[in-house]
């Protein structure tokens, strides 16, 4: 049913991946999908940690990638799980992914506080 799940990673929150991640694992053991993270570093954050400068972009996007996949190698999915980092719009970063990747699914945590019981 699903061959390609795409589960966006705010790399600064980790309650966007502590159920997702998982969930998305659950689904590629039972479809064989295979899993892609994504983290979208915004023009915003690049404006004011790398004020454009080279080294320091290509700083914030190695830090990223690796953290991905320090995170990736947490879980043990079907197939390998693929990260990816990109730069921009958040959800038009997501969404780009998603339409080259051919991606099926994304699995997504709700974005703000949670409401208590």
């Amino acid at each position: 049913m699903y061959s390609r799940i795409l589960v966006p990673i705010d790399l600064d929150d980790p309650s966007s991946w502590q159920e997702t991640v998982p969930a998305a694992v659950a689904l590629a053991r039972s479809f064989g999908s295979e899993i892609a993270l994504i983290h979208v570093v915004s023009d915003l954050v690049l404006q004011l940690e790398a004020e454009w400068s080279g080294l320091a972009l290509r700083r914030i996007l190695e830090t990223a990638r690796a953290k991905l996949g320090l995170l990736a190698n947490q879980y043990d999915s079907p197939k390998e799980i693929s990260v990816h980092v990109a730069t921009g719009s958040i959800y038009r970063g997501i969404l780009d992914l998603a339409e080259r990747e051919n991606v099926d699914l994304i699995v997504m945590a709700p974005r703000g506080p949670r409401p208590s019981c």
